[in-house]
């Protein structure tokens, strides 16, 4: 364990869902850029959600 709890880790609220999310390692050089939890929300907001 690296000694960080979850309850420590920074989160942001997603700008589509409005859910909020936690910081992930995959993020750690561009956490201010993030603005969404998830590819989908990410595909829902430039429009790109397919039908079905």
């Amino acid at each position: 364990m690296n000694g960080v709890k979850k309850s420590d880790l920074p989160s942001k609220v997603c700008v589509v869902c409005g859910r909020p999310f936690m910081w992930r390692r995959k993020w750690a050089r561009d956490w201010e850029a993030v603005r969404y939890c998830s590819d989908g929300c990410r595909r829902r907001a430039k429009g790109g959600e397919r039908p079905g």
